[in-house]
């Protein structure tokens, strides 16, 4: 798609080229074409240096337009897209798996996604009464690179991802509330695998 754009700015320029200069390069080349404070082969140069600039500046304002407009373009149909989402995945995500197995090995037993407990926990120790929740960065708001919204239709983005934020600490006041201790673990801190299992043996051993 890009390439078709590109292809048609070119394919548009060319056709301007057909024409005269002034008629694609603005009024500031048209005022200086039309004024003749130089004479001769000087003149001839200094005009086709003040075109050739001119005449790039527009292709690098076209190709930046391109680019932007194909970004904010979805490429697939609202049904496409609705199935996506529906396919992305809730639970036994990879950053929760690597977190669970990390724990596994060194003897810790656990429950997995308990439906009687807000928010259904994702790694539950029920003796500890302790909940652990493994959050994707994106969809749980999270303030990192991976937790930046869409340029697109923000419209849509902000309110859901605001109203899982919100959701997220109802969850955590209620089980607090019942008595249970709480630990979220980010998706984005999973790259430090070491410091994220010290993090939460610390708060499965906490009293």
């Amino acid at each position: 798609m890009l390439a078709e754009r590109k292809s048609k700015i070119w394919i548009d320029i060319g056709k301007n080229m057909g024409g005269t200069i002034p008629s694609i390069i603005g009024p500031t080349t048209v005022d200086f074409w039309r004024s003749e404070p130089l004479s001769g082969t000087r003149a001839v140069r200094c005009g086709a240096r003040k075109a050739s600039s001119e005449f790039a500046r527009i292709v690098r304002y076209g190709l930046r337009q391109c680019r932007r407009e194909t970004k904010m373009v979805d490429r697939v149909s609202p049904e496409q897209r609705s199935a996506i989402m529906r396919s992305v995945q809730t639970k036994d995500t990879v950053a929760e798996m690597a977190l669970r197995r990390m724990l596994h090995r060194l003897g810790y037993r656990y429950r997995l996604h308990r439906r009687g407990l807000p928010g259904h926990p994702d790694i539950v120790f029920p003796v500890r009464k302790k909940a652990i929740f493994v959050h994707g960065c994106f969809w749980h708001g999270h303030s990192c690179p991976k937790g930046r919204l869409p340029k697109s239709r923000l419209e849509y983005w902000q309110p859901k991802i605001a109203s899982n934020r919100e959701r997220d600490a109802r969850t955590l006041a209620a089980l607090e509330r019942d008595g249970w201790g709480t630990f979220v673990v980010w998706q984005c801190e999973l790259r430090e695998p070491g410091h994220v299992l010290e993090r939460t043996i610390e708060f499965l051993e906490r009293e």
